[in-house]
């Protein structure tokens, strides 16, 4: 199997699972489940997330396509940081529980952009099926 698939399963893989545990801790939140404090939840999405996005900067490099060139990457990576700023009031920084719970709901809604963005590789991701 070459890098680049490799590259590219680590990178799906871990997106998977970092949306899996993104879900289980907005469920957690919404449910006032104590598991929130465990150390291994707060600490194995960061270590996800990191290799999630090293395998995503190594992907650019081995196909050549960078943000700010490639339009779908730029996309991608505004909706990455809208996404983890949803993510952040989501589980930490919202002050009440609706805000949180509806931030960890759009968190989920540009997570899927993100998503339909990789695959059509367009900036508009899933919306040019309806333009």
């Amino acid at each position: 199997m070459s890098t680049y698939y490799v590259v590219l399963y680590t990178h799906i893989t871990c997106a998977t699972i970092s949306i899996i545990l993104f879900t289980l801790r907005g469920i957690w939140m919404m449910t006032d489940s104590n598991i929130l404090q465990l150390r291994v939840v707060r600490t194995l999405p960061h270590i996800i997330d990191t290799v999630l996005l090293l395998a995503a900067i190594a992907l650019t490099f081995l196909v050549n396509q960078f943000p700010l060139v490639s339009h779908w990457l730029t996309v991608k990576l505004i909706a990455l940081i809208v996404y983890i700023f949803l993510g952040v009031v989501a589980l930490r920084l919202g002050k009440t529980k609706s805000q949180r719970v509806v931030a960890f709901f759009l968190a989920l809604t540009v997570f899927s952009f993100i998503v339909s963005v990789a695959y059509y590789h367009h900036p508009l991701g899933i919306l040019i099926l309806v333009t």
